[in-house]
C-alpha cells in the first residue's frame, strides 16, 4: 500500500490545476471539447452523455461534420471547428484519426498524400501555441487487420472482401518472421499468397497503413515535446499475429522513454475516448480513483479476449492507467470494484452464438455470488461482461435479474469487443460516484437496452428474419429493409423490456434507428428520466 500512496502523492503533484482556477474565478460548469472519431452512438453522444451526467458541458461537432461509414468525413472542416469552439475549454480529448484522415473508417480508406497528413498532424502544434492552458488529450490508432472481408464490416477497401483473409493470413505470417521465423512450409505459404494477392491491391492496403504509421510515429514526437497532455495509441481489431500487432511492436520502439504518464499503447479504440473523457474529469476534479478488480474463477486475467493480441489482464491495467485511475488490492479501498466477467476456460464467444441462450454455465453463479457479496457490502460495483464479445452474456444478465441487482451496480457494459466494454465500463465506472443516483440507473439502463436487449437477442432474431421481409437489404446494408426491421426491431425490444425490466414510464414507447443503414449497432431512443425510484430503494 505504500507504493500506491506514493504513486498517488506523485500523480496528485502533477494534475492540471487550470480547469479548477476557472471554474472558481468564473463560477462556471467546466467545458470540454471532445471530437470522436466517428458519429456512431457508442463513440459520440453515448460517451458524452456520461460527463454531461456530472453537470459538465461537453461540446461535440454535429454529426454532418463527423465521419460515418461512407461519408469519410472531412478533416479540414474539423479542424476549423475546433478552433471555433474551444474557447475557454477546461479540456479537448481528440481523435486523431478524425482530424487527419476524416473518421476511423477513413483512416482506411482515404487518398491523402503523406504531405498532407503530415500538415495536419503540425495543427496540433499550432493549437497547443493558441491553447497554451487547455488539457489536450489524444488518441490514435494503429489500423486493424480484420480476419476476412467478411469480418471487415465493409469499411475496408473493396478487394478486402475477395482477399482480406489472405491478406489477414500474409501479414501474420510477416510478423511471425519477425518474432521467432518460419518453417519451410511457412515460408512457401506466404510466397504463395504474395503471388496470389494483386500486387496494385496489396501496394494500396500496405501503402495506406505506411501512412498511418508515419502519422503515429509524429504524434509520438509530439508528446515527446509536450504537446499533448496524454496520448493513448490504440490498436485497433487485432491478433497476436497480424500487421496490427507487427507495427504496434516497431511504434512502441520508436516510442522510446515516454511516460506513463504522458502516453500509453493499449488494445482496442472505439473505448478510448470514454476513458480520456474519464481522465479530463478526473484531472479537473484532481481526484485519483482506486480500483480493485475481481475477475471470475479459471483463467481470468490470463484469458486472450478476441479481438486481441494481450490479456483480458493486461488491457484493464492499461484502461485504469489511462482512466486516470490507480489499482488497489482490497475492495476496502476501491471507489470502484471491477468484476470482470470471464469464462472459465480462458476463451471469449460470440454473442450470436446458441451457448448465448440464457443457461446458467460454467463459472455464472461464482461470479454472480462475487457481484451480489459485494453490493451486499456497500462496495460500488461496475460489471465488465465479456464472455460474449459484441453483446452481454445471457445467463449472467436473466440471474442478475432474478435476484434483483440489475439497478444496483454503479456500471454495466457488454456492447463490442471485450476490450472495448471493459474499458467502457472502467471509464463510466471511475465518474459514477460524481454523479446522482438517478443518473446512474439512467446509464445502466442505456446499456441494458443496448448490449443486452438488442445486441445480444433482438438483433440476432431479426437477422435470422431478414429473408422474410420485402425489398432489397441484407445485414450489412439494409437499405429497402431499413424501415421494416426498425419496426420489427423496436415491437421485439418492447416485449422484452415488459419481460425483463420494471414497468419505467420511459419505456413506453422505443425506437430503434440504425444510423449506418446495418444492423451491427443501433441507436435506441426512449423517454428520460421518468423511473419510478421506489423501485430503486428496495
Amino acid at each position: 500500500m505504500m507504493a500506491a500512496v506514493a504513486l498517488l502523492s506523485a500523480a496528485l503533484l502533477v494534475l492540471p490545476v487550470a480547469g479548477e482556477a476557472r471554474k472558481k474565478a468564473k463560477n462556471t460548469v467546466p467545458k470540454i471539447i471532445y471530437v470522436p472519431h466517428d458519429n456512431r452512438p457508442i463513440s459520440n453522444k453515448q460517451t458524452a452523455e456520461v460527463v454531461e451526467k456530472l453537470g459538465y458541458q461537453v461540446v461535440v461537432p454535429p454529426d454532418e461534420k463527423l465521419g460515418n461509414r461512407t461519408n469519410l468525413g472531412n478533416p479540414d472542416a474539423l479542424w476549423q471547428w475546433l478552433e471555433k469552439n474551444s474557447e475557454e475549454a477546461d479540456a479537448a480529448v481528440i481523435s486523431s484519426d478524425a482530424m487527419l484522415y476524416g473518421s476511423l473508417v477513413g483512416s482506411r480508406k482515404h487518398n491523402f498524400s503523406q504531405a498532407e497528413i503530415e500538415a495536419r498532424v503540425a495543427r496540433f502544434r499550432e493549437f497547443r501555441a493558441t491553447h497554451p492552458n487547455m488539457q489536450l488529450y489524444v488518441f490514435s490508432s494503429i489500423m486493424r487487420t480484420p480476419r476476412s472481408g467478411e469480418a471487415s464490416g465493409h469499411e475496408e477497401p473493396d478487394y478486402y472482401s475477395r482477399y482480406g483473409a489472405d491478406i489477414f493470413r500474409y501479414t501474420g505470417l510477416k510478423d511471425k518472421e519477425e518474432i521467432e521465423g518460419l518453417t519451410h512450409r511457412e515460408k512457401k505459404e506466404a510466397l504463395f499468397l504474395e503471388r496470389l494477392i494483386p500486387k496494385k491491391d496489396l501496394q494500396d492496403w500496405l501503402g495506406r497503413r505506411k501512412k498511418n504509421y508515419a502519422a503515429n510515429e509524429s504524434l509520438l514526437k509530439l508528446v515527446g515535446a509536450n504537446t499533448f497532455s496524454y496520448m493513448v495509441l490504440g490498436r485497433d481489431d487485432n491478433a497476436p499475429l497480424s500487421q496490427t500487432h507487427l507495427e504496434s511492436r516497431h511504434l512502441l520502439s520508436a516510442s522510446g522513454r515516454l511516460e506513463k504518464s504522458k502516453f500509453q499503447a493499449m488494445a482496442g479504440i472505439d473505448e478510448i475516448g470514454m476513458l480520456l473523457m474519464a481522465r479530463a474529469v478526473n484531472d479537473i476534479r484532481r481526484e485519483v480513483p482506486f480500483v480493485y478488480v475481481r475477475y471470475n474463477w479459471g483463467r481470468g486475467p490470463k484469458t486472450i479476449p478476441a479481438y486481441s493480441d494481450e490479456t483480458m489482464g493486461a488491457s484493464i491495467d492499461s484502461a485504469i492507467n489511462v482512466g486516470g485511475g490507480l489499482q488497489v488490492s482490497s475492495p476496502e479501498k476501491a471507489d470502484l470494484v471491477l468484476a470482470v466477467n470471464t469464462n472459465p476456460n480462458g476463451k471469449t464467444y460470440e454473442a450470436n452464438w446458441r451457448s448465448n441462450d440464457g443457461s446458467t454455465r460454467e463459472g455464472t453463479d461464482y461470479f454472480v455470488d462475487i457481484v451480489k457479496d459485494y453490493v451486499g457490502k456497500g462496495y460500488p460495483v461496475a460489471i465488465a461482461d465479456v464472455a460474449y464479445a459484441n453483446g452481454s452474456d445471457n445467463a449472467l444478465m436473466e440471474n442478475l435479474r432474478k435476484k434483483e441487482m440489475l439497478f444496483k451496480l454503479k456500471a454495466y457494459s457488454g456492447w463490442n469487443t471485450p476490450t472495448n466494454s471493459s474499458g467502457f465500463v472502467i471509464g463510466e465506472g471511475m465518474l459514477a460516484k460524481y454523479m446522482k443516483e438517478e443518473a446512474v440507473k439512467d446509464l445502466l439502463l442505456t446499456r441494458y437496452l443496448d448490449d443486452w436487449a438488442y445486441q445480444a437477442n433482438v438483433r440476432n432474431i431479426i437477422a435470422r428474419q431478414l429473408t422474410w421481409l420485402r425489398g432489397d437489404g441484407v445485414y450489412g446494408s439494409l437499405d429497402g429493409k431499413r424501415q421494416a426491421v426498425s419496426e420489427r426491431s423496436a415491437r421485439m425490444m418492447q416485449s422484452f423490456v415488459d419481460g425483463n425490466f420494471p414497468p419505467f414510464e420511459s419505456l413506453r414507447e422505443i425506437e430503434v434507428r440504425f444510423p449506418w443503414n446495418r444492423m451491427f449497432e443501433a441507436d435506441i431512443v426512449h423517454a428520460k428520466e421518468l423511473y419510478p425510484m421506489d423501485y430503486f430503494k428496495k
